[in-house]
């Protein structure tokens, strides 16, 4: 009865799903495509670029001949979900999703959508499952997919003392919390243009020796889901 329902691990090639956060004039977008273009071999001409960042990925035409969809507002969940797979049917190999912070926090996306549902919270109800079609169309993408995502400062009160006081506790990423935990790998960025993983299934990547993103990366990348 439990014939061949036991099987021996054995990863197989798959499609990568990479993060890339920081905060604004980190290299995020060029890091990005200098990823995919170490993913696609040496070229970038089955990459293309999602942007919402007002055509800033045309900046680093130099890199490659890959393409650019100017995707505007609303940014609804489910209209990164129909773009992303739409890309996929065009037969693109690489999306770079640049970037995902406007599907959470941008017009249209889930935090206006849950204070136009009512703002309660009982409302997360209704935005949840959209935020969840927009995760499930990257991971289940017959494609691989950056997804750029912004970071901005973090703060606390702190009311010891008699005093208040509001403490800088370093940056947050600008997406719901835990998007990072969907991916194979997902790397922070600084304004020195140094990265660190902060979530790594491959095992190639310490969290605690920095690097610069170059297109030796996404080759890194190539070759290991390629068992290499």
């Amino acid at each position: 009865m439990s014939e061949g329902l036991f099987k021996k691990a054995k990863r197989s090639r798959s499609f990568l799903k990479i993060g890339c956060a920081g905060v604004s004039g980190s290299g995020k977008t060029y890091g990005a495509l200098l990823i995919a273009r170490g993913l696609l071999g040496g070229t970038l001409d089955e990459c293309v670029v999602i942007d919402t960042e007002n055509g800033s990925a045309n900046l680093y035409d130099s890199l490659g001949n890959y393409s650019v969809v100017d995707f505007k507002p609303p940014y609804h969940p489910e209209r990164y979900a129909k773009i992303i797979g739409l890309a996929v049917e065009e037969g693109f190999k690489c999306l770079v999703i640049d970037s995902t912070s406007h599907e959470w926090d941008g017009e249209g996306g889930c935090l206006d959508l849950q204070t136009k549902f009512g703002g309660r919270f009982q409302d997360w109800a209704k935005v949840t499952p959209l935020h969840k079609k927009f995760i499930d169309s990257i991971l289940q993408a017959q494609a691989h997919v950056i997804c750029c995502t912004r970071k901005k400062s973090d703060y606390a009160v702190d009311q010891s003392g008699g005093k208040t006081k509001v403490m800088k506790m370093g940056t947050k990423d600008v997406q719901r919390d835990g998007f990072e935990y969907e991916l194979t790998v997902a790397f922070e960025i600084t304004t020195d243009h140094i990265a660190t993983s902060t979530k790594d299934r491959t095992g190639i990547f310490p969290n605690t020796q920095p690097f610069t993103i170059s297109e030796e990366t996404g080759k890194t990348l190539k070759e290991w889901n390629e068992g290499k």
